[in-house]
């Protein structure tokens, strides 16, 4: 029994540390950040990362309709779709249980905004050091 209990423990944590990992895998010189978006939020409410080049996945987690993603330079006017980082939208709206991927956009030092708003979501920081 305890060598099941054992077993049982090892596979858990294995499964955890994998999750965890995949949050942002690299690429190349390509990192990748995954969010998910529930009802009228992304579960990640702010992130910190390196300066250098990023797709992002967005996971459609259940919202009950299409969800996207905008990433603005903070200070912009994130209502005018001219201040937005277009090569960060998901590349096609993302449906419920569904994940897709933006293209590949480099981010240089500074502070950003993302939301969705397809899904209404607030404005959360992303700041690259």
């Amino acid at each position: 029994m305890k060598k099941v209990i054992s077993i049982f423990v090892m596979v858990l944590a294995f499964t955890l540390t994998t999750n965890a990992q995949d949050k942002m895998m690299t690429k190349g010189d390509v990192k990748i950040v995954s969010l998910e978006q529930t009802t009228g939020e992304f579960t990640q409410k702010a992130l910190t990362v390196s300066e250098g080049t990023y797709i992002f996945e967005v996971a459609n987690n259940n919202v009950g309709k299409e969800v996207g993603f905008v990433l603005v330079p903070k200070g912009k006017d994130a209502s005018k779709p001219e201040n937005h980082i277009k090569t960060a939208y998901v590349t096609q709206v993302v449906k419920d249980g569904e994940t897709q991927s933006s293209n590949k956009t480099k981010l240089t030092k500074g502070e950003y905004i993302y939301f969705c708003p397809l899904n209404k979501t607030p404005q959360y920081t992303l700041i690259v050091k």
